[in-house]
């Protein structure tokens, strides 16, 4: 049985405070975030919505990809999350399908 991860990217609102993580789980993860399951960054600044994601084949894949997210500059972020969303509609509705 193989095993699907991510990358995403949650904001607080349009070109607000985005947060950047990696699963194996997405729909868990993301509701996790939205109940505050997890204490810290994402309850302290209540950034909960799902705006960009990737699906990655492999967990090497997926965490080369969260680094990037980490490293890169915030016009990069932004423009990935444009690209896919372009009204930052949170995503978690679509993914729950």
């Amino acid at each position: 049985m193989t095993k699907d991860f991510y990358v995403y990217m949650l904001a607080s609102q349009k070109n607000g405070t985005i947060y950047k993580g990696m699963t194996s789980d997405l729909k868990k993860r993301i509701w996790e975030h939205k109940n505050n399951i997890t204490k810290g960054f994402t309850e302290k600044y209540a950034v909960k919505n799902l705006v960009w994601y990737k699906h990655c084949e492999t967990a090497e894949n997926a965490i080369a990809w969260e680094k990037k997210l980490r490293r890169y500059p915030r016009q990069w972020k932004l423009n990935l999350i444009e690209d896919l969303n372009p009204n930052w509609n949170d995503l978690y509705e679509e993914i729950c399908k």
